[in-house]
């Protein structure tokens, strides 16, 4: 295990992947360096904000400096990911080449493209088609291609939808839970009756953190643990007996703006939406063999998904 007396994690991108994996790294007792580029937000306990910019070499060692563990939780604007995330890769992969620190990358499903129902495991082949789908396979390609030939010590972690607390970006997000609290139009993605993977965000967090506390993980991906798929229907009702009502939901056909969801990032989002119109099914067995950690069940996620989202709309309505 690396997670040594004093070692330092680092978690690049503060957003509610970076920062539920900065706060369980914290909660194991490492140290934690948090980056982004405001180096602000809200206070995390056991959590150190750094201002920084991975987008350059000198950038991201200035960020990972003495960081015996960095975490790759990188993202940006839908619109600009083909053209960005490339130079992300290039300056962080190249940053931890040189100072000798683990990665873990959290990855997409994007990969594997359509799979018309198929399960996806660690060996289902990457037959992506869309921009963004060969774009982040050919980062993998990258990463994987770099611990092979010995240049670095990566591990790649891939999940589902996220849902869970701060996420807002999310088919189960920002449209879901605050109509839900209130009575409002509940705005959902394609054919909610197809089975549909779920990855809660604390679960991405421990799943990345035991990768990175395992130098014998590195060198392939990981599905991290998610809760065996259910329909979307299925959680929707599980949410409305939650909240005590049922829910009134609206199925989009087509990729249009709704809810945070502006039409800049629909337009962009448009290529992916066979994820709503064909099963998207992922298998986290391996890794919950290999690691022994088991995915929360969907409902208990959903009562913390909803307990985080009453805070943050009474926070909101306070101020």
């Amino acid at each position: 295990m690396s997670a040594v007396p004093g070692s330092l994690h680092t978690v690049l991108g503060a957003g509610p992947a970076g920062t539920s994996t900065a706060l369980e790294l914290a909660r194991r007792g490492h140290r934690v360096r948090l980056v982004d580029r405001s180096g602000s937000g809200e206070p995390l306990n056991g959590v150190e904000r750094f201002t920084g910019d991975v987008g350059t070499v000198d950038g991201a060692l200035a960020a990972i400096e003495g960081a015996d563990v960095v975490y790759h939780c990188v993202n940006v604007a839908y619109h600009l990911q083909v053209d960005v995330m490339p130079r992300v890769q290039e300056a962080v992969l190249g940053a931890v080449a040189r100072t000798g620190a683990r990665l873990v990358v959290l990855d997409t499903l994007y990969p594997y493209g359509e799979t018309h129902g198929e399960v996806m495991t660690e060996d289902t082949p990457w037959r992506a088609t869309t921009a963004k789908g060969r774009m982040r396979a050919g980062l993998d390609e990258t990463y994987l291609a770099a611990h092979r030939e010995g240049r670095a010590k990566v591990v790649l972690g891939r999940s589902a939808d996220f849902v869970g607390p701060r996420v807002l970006n999310s088919t189960l997000g920002g449209a879901v839970f605050p109509a839900a609290l209130t009575g409002g139009e509940v705005l959902v993605l394609g054919d909610i009756d197809l089975g549909h993977s779920y990855t809660s965000i604390l679960d991405v967090a421990r799943g990345l953190a035991v990768l990175g506390e395992n130098p014998a993980a590195d060198g392939r991906v990981w599905h991290l643990p998610t809760a065996p798929a259910r329909t979307t229907r299925e959680i929707l009702t599980v949410l409305g007996d939650l909240v005590g009502h049922p829910l009134r939901i609206t199925a989009m056909d087509g990729p249009r703006a709704f809810g945070p969801f502006d039409e800049t990032f629909m337009n962009s989002y448009a290529e992916l939406f066979y994820q709503h119109t064909e099963p998207q099914i992922m298998d986290s067995t391996a890794f919950q063999r290999e690691f022994g950690l088991t995915p929360t069940p969907i409902p208990a996620t959903l009562d913390e998904t909803l307990e985080w989202y009453r805070n943050f709309l009474a926070s909101r309505a306070a101020s």
